[in-house]
């Protein structure tokens, strides 16, 4: 039967607990690389949040306003009225397309949990991160999802620029 990695970790046989703490806690040492990676963390996980509540939000006015138009309509409403909703409805589907929040809120989900998956492998020393090198691993592999979702992103503001310039 294996030993325990934990208590067979030279830190904690020193005896010295802060030692021990930072051996086995990379963010209770100051570790710039694990730093990032948290930091990053919260970041995705923040702007996220954020883009799916602006989703929501839009999503839901333009469902409101949109079933709106017809009741109001029966009710014999000023033409007015239901042109501004109309006109309403357009511009939020306008937000929506130009700042792309849905797919922002999946891609920063996407790369959030990715993050996560990198931080729990890396603290259990487990897949990649069994081998010699796992904190240069970690450090890595932090900067190639970052990487792919920023290269997604861009690709994704292209799109709609690059359709404007074919459609002219």
């Amino acid at each position: 039967m294996a030993a325990d990695p934990i208590s067979a970790h030279p830190a904690v046989e020193s005896g010295d607990p802060r030692e021990a703490a930072a051996a086995l806690d990379p963010a209770a040492a100051g570790d710039p690389i694990f730093d990032r990676l948290e930091k990053e963390i919260e970041w995705y996980s923040r702007k996220s949040a954020r883009c799916q509540r602006l989703y929501k939000w839009l999503k839901f006015v333009e469902i409101v306003a949109a079933a709106a138009i017809p009741l109001l309509a029966g009710f014999d409403t000023p033409v007015e009225v239901l042109a501004v909703l109309g006109a309403l409805i357009v511009v939020l589907e306008g937000l929506q397309h130009v700042n792309q929040y849905q797919s922002n809120w999946i891609t920063y989900r996407s790369t959030c949990e990715a993050l996560k998956h990198e931080k729990f492998l890396y603290l259990a020393r487990a897949g990649p991160y069994e081998g010699e090198r796992p904190h240069s691993l970690l450090a890595e592999r932090i900067e190639s999802l970052i990487s792919q979702e920023h290269a997604k992103w861009v690709s994704a503001r292209k799109e709609p620029a690059k359709a404007r310039e074919q459609g002219e």
